[in-house]
């Protein structure tokens, strides 16, 4: 079974600052981890080839610094991995992002499963995975939180606010993982070894055959007009009467200074 996962390298959330006059994120000295959902999607892709046999690809479009990630995957047990990395991709949006990640695909050739995570944290739209099904023509389901395969067969238990449904779908398929679908491994010894020796391939423009007009910032109809930071509330204030009748009194007069009531 030829399995390809795509990651992305985002910024720690917990560490994401925004510089107040140009409302843009100050990237420099912020620590870069993959995205969490991404490694849901790795995990189901190793125990997928544990149990079916075959190969995993990890794939990521970034910059070159992405390699870590990409070396984190194969870690864990990917294997192989390969950036796709080129000034002609920056500023792209999900639809240039998708596009240019189906013609890395396409270049692989074979696949049976494509994996993704639902959703980066950092831009949270869920679109990528399922853009990426599309541009190739294959059928997908969103928020997997079980996975096995039969035969030409997927069978998928989907996430969703009331319960599970089973979908089946033939291969190949693109399947966006959430994160009850596993829980990730750690990397081994012997695999943070094989990846630090691993030479992690750089495809760009000129590798895939795509249209320059479809790449980047140009090639992207949504674009980021601001980014701000909400004003932070003023904390409450706390009423401790000994009885309710005091308390609410003590509430309606607070209210009334305030003149809201």
């Amino acid at each position: 079974m030829e399995i390809v996962v795509c990651v992305k390298q985002v910024p720690d959330t917990t560490e994401v600052k925004i510089d107040p006059q140009t409302n843009t994120l100050i990237r420099q000295g912020v620590p870069s981890i993959v995205n969490p959902f991404d490694k849901n999607a790795v995990e189901a892709a190793l125990q997928l080839k544990e149990k079916h046999g075959g190969k995993v690809t990890v794939i990521s479009m970034g910059p070159p610094q992405a390699k870590e990630a990409l070396k984190e995957c194969v870690a864990m047990g990917a294997d192989a991995a390969i950036l796709i990395s080129d000034r002609a991709f920056g500023g792209s949006d999900t639809l240039a992002t998708s596009y240019t990640l189906a013609a890395a695909i396409r270049k692989l050739g074979t696949y049976d499963v494509i994996l993704c995570g639902k959703q980066a944290i950092d831009g949270d739209t869920a679109q990528v995975g399922p853009e990426i099904a599309e541009h190739l023509g294959i059928a997908q389901v969103t928020y997997a939180a079980k996975v096995d395969v039969e035969g030409d067969t997927a069978r998928v238990e989907r996430e969703h606010e009331d319960g599970y449904e089973v979908i089946e779908a033939k291969l190949p398929v693109l399947l966006t993982a959430v994160k009850s679908i596993n829980e990730p491994r750690y990397p081994t010894v012997k695999g943070t070894m094989r990846a630090n020796r691993a030479e992690i391939p750089v495809w760009t423009v000129a590798d895939l055959e795509v249209d320059a007009a479809r790449l980047g910032l140009k090639g992207s109809p949504t674009q980021v007009r601001k980014i701000f930071t909400p004003r932070q509330r003023t904390q409450g204030v706390v009423i401790q009467k000994d009885t309710a009748r005091e308390a609410v009194a003590e509430l309606v007069q607070k209210l009334s200074e305030a003149k809201i009531v």
